[in-house]
């Protein structure tokens, strides 16, 4: 028995209305290993449906370019992502039955917060002694394409460690742009991840950003990291010359543009009013003195 073989145009219509999909994206050139891994979710289908309340499906693509969207690397090999409503976790597990049950219906439910200025230190704790624990934290900007693709990486150690640490975003463009401008990390569109632990901050500096490498940094790697002090939250003073400093290094055509606006207007009126000043029509001596003997004639008549 083999599992339902969708397209891409299926495949989309299932994450998108159905609560719950499990996807095994296998590539031709690993089709020995996708073997494996579909006889053990076709073994688990049953249950794996009762178990999330009869809404569930499981389905296989071939060679879909969609897996590059939600995983980051290691996509020769196939990879199993169970969508929530459309949010994708990864199971990075091996192909044992019982193990991918128990991962799959234990990662039934999101695992990533949202954090925003209002609830960021209010949460974390991260600068008054880290006492809710620690806390891998995501900074994006909504139109970064990365960020975007580690959703299921960052969901996927987010489940794994449930209960033990944190895994959380911030949108550093939008509701955590404050807290953004807190820790310096101004406005490019890349993910900065930073792991806040025992009262300091240790920033991800890899460039692998498969759930095993994330793992690994947020229970071990992190000590290869300098151990920052973390930043107390910015005055309304210091968070409006972050906030200019970040727009000029974001884009410096942009803010110089508008700063040198108000100069060229400024010349332009000037040169104006002096052009108008020189077009005024003199009035000779002459004019003037017969203009003054009137005056004086005059006031004689009276």
């Amino acid at each position: 028995e083999e599992l339902e073989t969708v397209d891409e145009a299926e495949f989309l219509k299932l994450i998108k209305e159905e609560n719950y999909v499990v996807a095994l994206f296998c590539p031709s050139g690993s089709l020995e290993r996708c073997e494996e891994f579909e006889g053990e979710l076709t073994s688990i289908r049953e249950d794996m449906i009762d178990m999330m309340d009869g809404d569930a499906w499981v389905v296989k693509l071939l060679d879909s370019p969609f897996v590059q969207e939600f995983a980051v690397g290691k996509t020769e090999q196939p990879v199993i992502v169970m969508f929530r409503n459309g949010l994708p976790v990864i199971y990075d597990g091996p192909a044992n039955e019982e193990i991918m049950l128990d991962t799959l219906v234990r990662y039934k439910e999101p695992g990533v917060q949202e954090l925003t200025d209002h609830t960021f230190e209010h949460l974390t704790q991260a600068a008054t002694g880290a006492t809710t624990g620690d806390w891998l934290v995501m900074f994006v900007t909504s139109s970064c394409h990365l960020c975007n693709r580690l959703t299921a990486a960052m969901e996927t150690v987010a489940c794994q460690h449930r209960g033990r640490s944190n895994v959380a975003r911030v949108n550093k463009e939008t509701y955590g742009e404050k807290t953004g401008r807190r820790f310096g990390l101004g406005l490019e569109d890349k993910p900065d991840i930073i792991l806040f632990r025992g009262g300091k901050m240790y920033h991800y500096t890899a460039d692998k950003y498969d759930p095993e490498s994330l793992t690994a940094f947020l229970t071990v790697s992190y000590s290869d990291q300098p151990a920052e002090d973390i930043p107390l939250p910015k005055s309304a003073l210091s968070d409006l010359v972050q906030l200019c400093v970040d727009y000029l290094t974001a884009y410096p055509l942009l803010v110089g543009t508008c700063l040198l606006l108000p100069v060229l207007l400024l010349v332009a009126f000037l040169l104006i009013m002096g052009s108008d000043e020189e077009h005024k029509p003199r009035k000779s001596k002459k004019k003037k003195k017969e203009e003054q003997k009137e005056k004086k004639e005059s006031r004689k008549d009276k």
